[in-house]
């Protein structure tokens, strides 16, 4: 879904501003006007404009002090020139400094609008209820950030802890963002094993190793002309970060078993769970990467730093999702119990205590307090954890099994991470992320800090 592209006409000239503004409007874009270069600079200031049609010779401010004055704004938006024929030279200049193109006077209305479509893309327009919720100054702040940053094309770092909705706010900037209308694809960096890892972000060729039976596009190219989320890229092996910090550079990549690269045109977002700036003092994580990664950071605070999100999140959350067709809303009590407590698991735990508590309130008028679930693990031995609301049959069974074996082996280790993945016969790095599974559905981890 896409919105009408905004473009600002500044012509000095009354009735062929009149006649551009006409031409433009039934083409289908919404048209902004200003008669010289201060007024349009006064317009950007209170319009989000995605391309300006400027004339080069008007009083006070003309075409070219605009130009100028324009290319101090990060947020600047492409200028189209118009000028008449004795005056080219003055055009190619502003391109110099600039400018996008220029029209010779007098031009047709179909040369208008295929130059104007030339520096036009479709443009997102953001379904409200994919927009993250945003009801506290604390996420409004965030959510402004990131509407911010949807704009340029620089690389965005979204950090915080599991659960916080870091996905949630990638998706935002990509659906905001000039690529809004191609792929966006997303990569767990931590639910893949590293020998695959590399195959599937760069691609290969068919023969290039053992199992390799036919061509794969990897990430990067499935995502050109949008934007690739590498997600919780913290858990990526030293040698393959060494690898990404290339492409990264080079705007290519080489499948493996290639014998020439692929240019890239893609945009790169990345999400981490832990504190990246520590990661790199512990030799454990590329210290040019991150610097490659971190041109915007981006932290999504924790959901008990933004109470006012809690009633609005857990109201989505159950909006239309009962069984029996029969709307449930939250009692006062609900909201002043889920006020006090303090979400580890962030949005993620909420959710899942929404879900359980749609079930549990089958038959009530309102989702009461004794519906809701909080720590679960405090009625649960550590031998019979409970399984995610998601979980059902054999899925609920085996992650019942493996989450009771991973709280033993923790416990007989004494809280030890590594003694526990040995004991396990899985890394370091799978169990770290088993293990946010498992906090996320609610349930102690032994050796966890207060």
């Amino acid at each position: 879904m896409t919105r009408a592209a905004t473009i600002l006409v500044v012509e000095d000239d009354r009735p062929l501003q009149d006649a551009i503004v006409s031409t433009l409007a039934a083409a289908g874009f919404a048209v902004l006007a200003a008669c010289d270069g201060t007024e349009a600079l006064k317009v950007l200031n209170d319009a989000r404009v995605d391309l300006i049609v400027s004339d080069v010779q008007m009083q006070p401010m003309d075409g070219h002090e605009l130009l100028r004055r324009l290319q101090q704004r990060p947020d600047a938006p492409p200028v189209l020139l118009m000028t008449a024929y004795a005056t080219i030279d003055r055009a190619v200049a502003a391109m110099r400094e600039g400018a996008v193109d220029y029209l010779v006077k007098p031009f047709e209305a179909d040369e208008l609008e295929r130059r104007v479509a030339r520096y036009l893309k479709p443009v997102p327009v953001m379904r409200p209820a994919a927009a993250p919720v945003a009801e506290d100054p604390c996420s409004r702040a965030t959510l402004e950030l990131a509407t911010r940053v949807a704009q340029s094309d620089v690389t965005v770092l979204l950090s915080g802890e599991s659960g916080t909705g870091k996905e949630v706010f990638a998706r935002y900037i990509h659906a905001n963002s000039k690529r809004g209308t191609g792929p966006f694809v997303a990569v767990n960096c931590a639910a893949i094993p590293e020998q695959m890892l590399e195959a599937m972000l760069f691609g290969h060729e068919k023969g290039a190793f053992t199992g390799a039976q036919a061509k794969s596009h990897g990430k990067f190219v499935q995502a050109n002309g949008g934007t690739l989320l590498l997600d919780e890229i913290t858990e990526m092996d030293l040698s393959l970060q060494a690898k990404l910090l290339r492409v990264l550079q080079e705007r290519e990549v080489e499948p493996l078993g290639a014998s020439r690269p692929i240019p890239l045109d893609v945009r790169v977002l990345a999400t981490s769970n832990r504190d990246l700036e520590q990661t790199v003092r512990d030799g454990k994580f590329r210290e040019d990467l991150y610097y490659r990664l971190s041109v915007f950071p981006l932290r999504i605070p924790p959901l008990r730093d933004r109470p006012a999100d809690i009633a609005a999140l857990a109201r989505r959350f159950v909006a239309g999702r009962t069984l029996d067709g029969v709307p449930r809303p939250l009692s006062s009590a609900t909201l002043a119990r889920m006020l006090s407590h303090s979400w580890p698991g962030n949005v993620r735990e909420l959710e899942n205590v929404m879900q359980r508590a749609l079930l549990l309130s089958e038959g009530s008028n309102a989702i009461e307090p004794q519906h809701l679930v909080l720590d679960p693990a405090s009625s649960l031995s550590p031998a019979a954890p409970m399984a995610p609301p998601i979980a059902a049959g054999l899925a609920g069974e085996l992650w019942e099994e493996e989450t009771r074996r991973i709280v033993t082996a923790l416990e007989t280790s004494r809280g030890s991470r590594k003694s526990a993945a040995a004991q396990l016969g899985i890394s370091d790095r799978t169990l770290r992320y088993k293990l946010s599974k498992i906090r996320a559905a609610g349930v102690s981890v032994p050796g966890d800090r207060a």
